[in-house]
């Protein structure tokens, strides 16, 4: 179809990236965006492009992704625990400043001929446009205002997290806990410029109350820094930091809020990127969700007879992807809530843990990327030299490996339910291994276990997504009771089962046929 008019409302990198893509396809189509903020101000710092991202930009646009890249910084990426560190030697990890990205993405537009209007506050019921794109964020007030018509919902999280800075480059990205008086702080951080990084830091409600900062975040108001927060936290990270102070942009502590939409259009509205649905920071960004976004819209209004065939088919066409990110996000998420329960792990086997913490990684693939990692953290898991770790085969490797527990020897990590002994066996039925469901599961199973029968034989649904489930309340269930975890899994399956044995989820499993 031929669009006569567009009008785009907000201009972050998805909404500017949907206004050239579409004026570029659609020569004679107006296109106006419209962004309430003056050009040049921005929140925030530095943003995460993955190679997969990168392909899918240079697809859709190759002149704007080449000046993206041009502008963007390259860094490897790094683990640190307890003084150990763990460096992954990628040569694919870029990052830009989002102020710099917008500035890349407004030129391009502007180029392309888009109509950019700043400092103007646009409502949808006021435009006259034939389409009517709302990227304006996750709070965004074009969904709110039909929030019944889109389906909305919003689930807000228990964890805090705040977004800062510092004045130098990092020589890696770099996740690190550091462990304080009042608990563990997380640092996901990673350098974007010669001169800036991007410091991301993330804790449990109990440790940021202990801190005070349920205090420090009621006294700061909305539009300035908690000062507070990060004097400490700078203190905190030190070493890491090399005498550099955090830096602030309207820092505050937040609690993620996953936006779910059952529906992204009404009439001729569509919603684009976080005003449609979130995905947590730990697993990719909200601007290569929202840039992807556009690349999807661009191409069904392409293919479509008419627009409501258009804004139906990137839904269709979309949804799924989304879907799926956002349940490896919320994964992802979950795991670093408890990620201070896994700081007794080495840390190359911590790495390997993250890697593989929301089963789109395994072994072999990371091993790809890092093998002295994997191999480190494949001797710490089987308590070898590692020299003795194999560069073939690993996951049958990792299977083949003794027990010892106790008392108690098992010849490799597969085992037969006899082989397993006296156990509990339990069906898992529950969405969130670390939700109420998981409570009261790990409570029934801890009360049933003694001496006699400590070990529990865990069993799910044949897909996927229940297996891994399985696999993440079989940590928990390790870890909180100390009891021997088993756990059934389809032969389809069995490098998960191999990354969670060699992640320290589960101590054995039983394979059954596909």
């Amino acid at each position: 179809m031929e669009l006569r008019s567009v009008a785009v409302l907000g201009g972050g990198p998805g909404g500017l990236y949907v206004a050239r893509l579409l004026k570029l396809r659609h020569p004679h189509c107006v296109v106006d965006l419209y962004e309430q903020s003056p050009p040049g101000q921005t929140f925030g710092f530095g943003v995460g492009l993955a190679t997969r991202t990168q392909r899918n930009l240079g697809a859709a646009d190759p002149a704007s992704l080449a000046e993206i890249v041009e502008r963007s910084f390259r860094h490897e990426m790094a683990m640190e625990v307890r003084g150990q560190r763990a460096q992954v030697p990628m040569d694919n990890l870029i990052a830009i400043g989002r102020s710099t990205l917008l500035d890349v993405l407004r030129r391009h537009a502007e180029d392309a001929g888009v109509r950019l209007h700043y400092g103007r506050r646009a409502a949808r019921d006021a435009l006259d446009a034939e389409l009517v794109i709302a990227a304006d964020g996750v709070s965004s007030a074009t969904r709110e205002s039909a929030a019944d018509a889109f389906g909305a919902s919003v689930t807000t999280h228990d964890s805090l997290y705040l977004w800062c800075g510092t004045d130098f480059a990092l020589p890696s990205a770099v996740f690190l806990p550091v462990e304080t008086e009042h608990g563990t702080f997380v640092a996901h951080a990673y350098p974007y410029a010669p001169d800036r990084s991007t410091f991301l830091i993330e804790t449990d409600e109990e440790t940021w109350r202990r801190a005070g900062f349920d205090q420090t975040t009621a006294q700061t108001p909305f539009d300035q820094t908690d000062e507070e927060s990060l004097a400490y936290l700078g203190t905190a990270f030190r070493a890491e930091l090399q005498g550099h102070p955090l830096i602030g942009n309207r820092t505050r502590w937040l609690r993620f809020r996953t936006i779910r939409c059952e529906r992204w259009h009404h009439g001729n509205v569509v919603l684009l990127g976080d005003a449609a649905h979130t995905a947590h920071y730990s697993i990719g960004s909200g601007t290569k969700l929202a840039m992807e976004d556009g690349i999807a819209l661009a191409d069904a209004v392409a293919a479509a007879p008419d627009l409501p065939t258009a804004l139906a088919r990137y839904e269709t066409d979309r949804r799924p992807a989304v879907e799926h990110l956002q349940e490896t996000a919320r994964r992802s998420m979950r795991w670093w809530d408890t990620f201070p329960g896994r700081l007794d792990l080495p840390v190359d086997q911590l790495l390997l843990a993250y890697m593989t913490r929301a089963g789109k990684v395994s072994v072999d693939r990371f091993a790809a990327l890092a093998e002295d990692v994997v191999r480190r953290g494949l001797s710490q898991y089987a308590g070898c030299d590692a020299a003795d770790v194999p560069t073939e085969d690993r996951d049958a490797w990792i299977l083949s490996r003794p027990l010892v527990r106790d008392d108690r020897a098992w010849p490799a990590r597969t085992v037969s339910v006899e082989e397993l002994g006296r156990h509990h066996e339990v069906a898992v039925d529950v969405d969130d291994p670390w939700g109420p469901e998981g409570d009261a599961l790990l409570k029934q199973l801890v009360t049933a276990l003694d001496d006699a029968t400590h070990s529990v034989l865990l069993s799910a649904e044949d897909d996927l997504g229940s297996t891994l489930t399985m696999l993440d309340l079989g940590e928990r269930l390790r870890r909180e009771s100390g009891a021997v975890v088993a756990a059934r899994v389809s032969e389809r399956w069995s490098e998960h089962a191999a990354a969670a044995l060699a992640s320290g989820r589960v101590d054995l499993v039983v394979l059954t046929a596909s």
